[in-house]
């Protein structure tokens, strides 16, 4: 859509661009292979919903420990009424100590989830609630695990370091396994076109740090599909799809900061390939009014 946008642009800088059936073809199999290195990346790195997900999120196992605390206030307040020891100063006590144990869940859970940025008070209450003790197995451990506090305290999304850079590595395996592969001459391309989509103008991307005079225009036009599609799939475990307004804002930014062509995100704004892709991919419910002006910087 965006490369037939571009290829019939009459002036601007890329008004002497065109594409015959075969260089279409071309560009149209280097997105369809543009992500194929993420079969050798595992599965619940690249579905990670959630900051404690591996196989299963582990928020279970929190919620099993945080019952059991829950469990233990309940018997020592019970124990106490049973022994004649039942004050107001005590049943306060225990539903106290039963809401700050709740609101510490809640506070867990939400902080699972890795939908806003944690700050670090909020790191500082993840393990302050970790360090508190609990019984188990016959013994005494702590709260949460130090994996556990590590995970949940990433500061922004599900994943830590070293899982981005299993994820960002499925392009280098991606580029790997097509250079590999013969060619015919009309299809020398499909490497560079498939590889070079996390690439920026500034020459800030990965994985080879190419800047705007290094990369083809099909590989520009390949970064801007690949980040509209990432924003507004609503088929992502880790997240929900964006709506048109929120995903077209975002890349307003990253227009701004040099990160994907400017003249080339003016006319995928302009000739409308936003809306196209949206009326027959996104959902109703995602679609909204954009303020193209706005985006384009021109307000």
């Amino acid at each position: 859509m965006l490369a037939d946008a571009v290829a019939k642009m009459k002036d601007g800088k890329y008004k002497d661009f065109s594409m015959n059936d075969e260089e279409r073809y071309e560009l149209y199999l280097a997105a369809w292979l543009h992500d194929c290195g993420k079969v050798a990346t595992p599965p619940h790195v690249v579905d990670k919903g959630t900051k404690l997900e591996t196989i299963f999120d582990r928020i279970e196992l929190i919620r099993t420990r945080m019952e059991l605390l829950k469990r233990d206030a309940e018997i020592a307040f019970l124990k106490r009424q049973l022994n004649g020891q039942s004050t107001e100063a005590y049943d306060d006590e225990y539903h106290k100590t039963i809401e700050v144990l709740e609101a510490n869940m809640k506070f867990l859970e939400e902080c699972n989830i890795g939908g806003e940025f944690m700050k670090p008070e909020l790191q500082d209450r993840v393990k302050s609630i970790g360090k508190e003790m609990i019984k188990l197995k016959g013994g005494q451990q702590t709260f949460l695990s130090e994996e556990e506090i590590q995970n949940l305290n990433i500061p922004k999304g599900t994943l830590l370091p070293e899982e981005r850079e299993i994820i960002n590595d499925h392009i280098v395996i991606t580029i790997e396994m097509l250079e590999q592969l013969p060619y015919p001459n009309n299809l020398k391309n499909v490497p560079e076109f498939a590889g070079g989509h996390h690439e920026k103008m500034d020459g800030t991307g990965y994985p080879k740090g190419l800047n705007s005079t290094q990369m083809s225009t099909q590989a520009k036009i390949m970064a801007i599909a690949d980040i509209y599609e990432a924003l507004t799939a609503a088929d992502r475990p880790y997240k929900e799809g964006k709506k048109l307004s929120q995903a077209m804002r975002i890349m307003g930014f990253m227009k701004n900061d040099y990160h994907i062509d400017e003249d080339l995100f003016e006319i995928f704004v302009t000739s409308g390939v936003y809306k196209k892709y949206a009326n027959d991919h996104v959902a109703e419910s995602q679609i909204d009014e954009v303020d193209e002006d706005s985006v384009l910087g021109k307000k």
